[in-house]
């Protein structure tokens, strides 16, 4: 899905959240809801990947079926919007062409942000010109509370891999959960609700003939015993 703006819409923040969504659940949309609120975000855009590049490809599900999952799951909420952007490209999905997609298409005045978790965030030095992602949209990377590690730990941890691996330019923002550049875009460290919930457990679940009730959303999950996925 193309974004569509009315010429008489003014600049909005909008949030771009890439991923597999093999298959899409609570955990994802709760984060989003989160990170919409807490950014002021008018719009995030759920963008499921054609051929991700750090995924085995054995257990996904077809493109296809990903994206109607994450259509299905967002359709009942205005400010979230699932976009095809990806699998219309088909091939390996690259996240940098993807941020150059949604600067070329929408008002060069709205302000894009790049949203993602802080697994995919660990291994951003693996992505294709992942240095040019911060030369071109502001990144918030999302972190569910950990007992492995406290609050200090975390942010000691993210800015030593930011330096190391990014720009050892950036620097602490005055609430702390903001890592500027002089010259790049920010990063910032945002928090989200620990919720039990990933795609490798409901998979297995299905896998094992267990209920995926709450962990879907309920069309999510009349849409996976109707297609027979996953098992």
């Amino acid at each position: 899905m193309k974004p569509k703006r009315s010429v008489k819409e003014g600049p909005a923040r909008i949030g771009l959240f890439g991923g597999t969504f093999n298959p899409i659940h609570m955990g994802h949309l709760r984060a989003a809801s989160e990170v919409a609120e807490g950014f002021k975000l008018k719009r995030v855009f759920f963008i499921p990947s054609s051929l991700p590049p750090h995924k085995e490809l054995r257990d996904i599900a077809p493109s296809e079926n990903r994206f109607e999952m994450t259509r299905l799951a967002v359709k009942r909420t205005p400010m979230f919007t699932v976009s095809n952007v990806e699998i219309a490209r088909s091939g390996i999905s690259y996240t940098i062409d993807t941020v150059k997609y949604f600067k070329k298409s929408l008002s060069g005045r709205d302000e894009l942000f790049l949203i993602m978790g802080m697994d995919a965030f660990l291994e951003v030095d693996t992505w294709k010109s992942y240095r040019e992602i911060f030369e071109r949209v502001p990144v918030i990377v999302m972190e569910r509370p950990s007992v492995d590690r406290q609050p200090h730990q975390r942010k000691n941890y993210l800015i030593e891999f930011i330096r190391q691996t990014i720009s050892d330019m950036y620097q602490f923002g005055e609430n702390e959960q903001m890592y500027y550049h002089h010259t790049l875009q920010p990063i910032f460290h945002y928090p989200v609700s620990l919720l039990d919930i990933s795609g490798t457990k409901i998979r297995a679940c299905l896998h094992q003939g267990k209920s995926i009730r709450f962990l879907v959303p309920e069309s999510v999950e009349n849409y996976i015993y109707k297609q027979g996925l996953y098992v």
